[in-house]
């Protein structure tokens, strides 16, 4: 545990600590500002009427919208635990805060720990030079400590008897360890390069290999110009997907945290700040489009933009649609790579992949549901509409939907379809048994809790799954396309 200099440590003098970025991994006032545009998107206008009147309102006004659980935000518990212990030294601690006085309130009232709160309250916001003359006002100029976190706590430091530099980046505490004496550092910024990689979920875009299906089951192998607009239509899909995960990371925060799993998200943990997401998401967007378009891939790629951004505003939150969704957006990926390649995607894959992804999207919503029945959480599966109860009906709607795809695969590999395609069509009968095996054993690994709540992610970290794939492959070789 970090400990004060010498100087610091002593109980004549309160310790005054700030909170956003300070006692807490991130900003209360962007946190609050999200969360009222997700919840009603009219706020979006009424964010710049509110910062016409002053900061103030605006926090004010954003506070009073925003229903947070402060036992769940990402407190600096190497900060706390210091915090803890100067208080059973005898300390007298206060959280003096810019954020709006309901914020600060609850966050005092979780933590016990500070003996008073001087926070924004509407009419002043208490932040650089105010907060300093409200301290100077209550204990004297330098009659108290501060902690702080960024350049702006300079007003306040050079009327403290005391500096504690918290989470700030080299230069600040360079500058705060020459500027003050005795000043003391606890903890340093984070890079947030990795914490951004992370956001952005690179271990996602293997789901983009659906974009590749059209080339193999409509006879365009050899056919070099597809496999280059189709490999471009993959990176546009994956620039796009990562955007929106931004997207739909930031505004899923507070479920993020009541999720057992999910908490440890960068935007959840407060290691990836909400502005670095904001200025990515749409550089990301607009990387991907351009990409869309020149690949031919727009219209598809346009569609799952347009339904992945309803699905994070709202439709995720709708039980059943949200898994419909889920499919159409797997399905989407095989549009992609039929508009990309000029191999349209047959009425028969559409019909099977239809069933297959609405059978991996109620996997998902499943492994979730058993995760927190085990865990006993319920918040989260709450805010998507669901409750531990509906795990059967699901669990019967997904291998029905299972049992569909392979009927759908059994009729069309005695189609002229097929025997238009393939010069040997009846080695596809190898792909029944093997894509109903491989569906049957993520509901087996699901009902006995192994499965990852994406199967998707969970096959291709699995031996048995790439060995069936790569059996199918092989049978599709073998077909030979005519």
């Amino acid at each position: 545990m970090p400990v004060l200099s010498k100087d610091l440590l002593t109980d004549t003098l309160p310790l005054c600590v700030d909170l956003d970025g300070t006692l807490i991994h991130t900003d209360t006032l962007h946190e609050s500002a999200v969360a009222a545009v997700f919840s009603d998107w009219s706020n979006l206008g009424r964010l710049f009427v509110w910062l016409r009147r002053g900061r103030a309102t605006l926090k004010h006004e954003l506070a009073e919208r925003w229903n947070f659980d402060a036992a769940l935000l990402p407190y600096n518990e190497e900060f706390v635990a210091l915090l803890r212990a100067e208080k059973a030294a005898g300390r007298r601690l206060i959280l003096v805060t810019a954020a709006d006085s309901r914020v600060a309130k609850a966050v005092a009232d979780h933590l016990a720990l500070f003996d008073n709160v001087m926070s924004s309250d509407g009419a002043i916001n208490l932040r650089g030079a105010r907060k300093a003359e409200a301290l100077c006002a209550s204990f004297g100029d330098k009659g108290f400590v501060y902690a702080g976190d960024n350049a702006t706590d300079h007003a306040v430091w050079r009327n403290a008897a005391g500096v504690i530099v918290v989470n700030a980046g080299g230069h600040l505490r360079r500058v705060a360890m020459r500027r003050y004496e005795g000043a003391s550092t606890v903890g340093a910024r984070r890079w947030q390069g990795r914490a951004l990689l992370k956001a952005l979920r690179p271990y996602q875009w293997v789901k983009n290999i659906f974009i590749l299906v059209p080339l193999f089951t409509s006879g365009g192998l050899r056919d070099l110009a597809a496999w280059e607009h189709t490999l471009v239509a993959m990176i546009a899909f994956c620039a796009m997907s990562s955007a929106i995960y931004l997207i739909n990371d930031i505004s899923d925060i507070e479920a993020d945290r009541a999720h057992p799993r999910k908490r440890y998200r960068p935007f959840a943990n407060g290691t990836l700040g909400i502005m670095t997401g904001l200025v990515w998401a749409p550089l990301l967007a607009l990387l991907g489009a351009g990409l869309g378009i020149w690949s031919g891939a727009w219209i598809a790629l346009g569609i799952y933009a347009v339904l992945s951004l309803s699905y994070t505003a709202r439709l995720k939150e709708m039980p059943l649609i949200d898994v419909f969704i889920l499919a159409a957006l797997y399905t989407l990926r095989l549009e992609g790579g039929g508009e990309a390649s000029g191999h349209t995607v047959s009425l028969w894959l559409l019909g099977f992949s239809s069933f297959l992804f609405l059978g991996l999207a109620l996997i998902k919503r499943v492994s979730e549901l058993e995760r927190l029945r085990a865990s006993g959480t319920a918040a989260w599966a709450a805010r998507r509409g669901y409750d531990v109860q509906d795990l059967n009906i699901l669990q019967m709607f997904g291998v029905g939907a299972t049992f569909a795809s392979i009927v759908v695969l059994s009729l069309y590999v005695q189609s002229q379809a097929a025997l238009r395609i393939y010069e040997r069509p009846q080695i596809l009968w190898g792909l029944i048994p093997l894509m109903l095996f491989w569906q049957c054993r993520l509901w087996l690994s699901t009902a006995r809790g192994y499965m990852h709540d994406d199967p998707i992610l969970y096959a291709s970290r699995d031996w048995v799954s790439w060995l069936v794939f790569a059996l199918a492959g092989g049978l599709m070789l073998a077909a030979g396309q005519a």
